[in-house]
């Protein structure tokens, strides 16, 4: 019989997913929002990710702060950024600060470096009606 070994790993993946979240709460709190970006990218969460985004351009010098941490993100990071930004261009409330992610990508990846990105074709394809 493995369901409690299965109970208590489903309890400990909670508990981490807690502590994950928690870690999250306070990292905005003290805005390092470059391990903010990283630990929301890393959860899968597109809407903890424009929040970060937000928060970021509500500072003083917001936009400057934005470039330095997605430039700072790995590339895989970015992807992940590129396909949540495309769900939030559509939406009109959420389109500026796509767009100001859009921008600092294109400002700062070569197109050859853009072109190696998995799902770039669709992204771009989705990505135009809208902007």
């Amino acid at each position: 019989d493995v369901t409690e070994i299965e109970e208590k790993e489903a309890q400990a993946k909670q508990e981490e997913q807690i502590m994950k979240e928690q870690e999250l709460s306070n990292l905005l709190h003290e805005k390092r929002y470059l391990k903010a970006l990283g630990l929301a990218i890393s959860l899968d969460r597109p809407h903890t990710v424009l929040m970060v985004v937000k928060a970021i351009l509500k500072d003083t010098d917001g936009r400057k702060h934005l470039e330095e941490n997605i430039v700072r993100l790995r590339k895989d990071q970015k992807e992940a950024v590129l396909t949540f930004l495309v769900t939030w261009n559509t939406n009109s409330r959420n389109c500026h600060e796509a767009q100001a992610v859009i921008e600092t990508l294109l400002k700062h990846e070569a197109p050859d470096s853009l072109l190696q990105y998995s799902g770039i074709k669709s992204a771009v394809e989705s990505l135009l009606p809208y902007t």
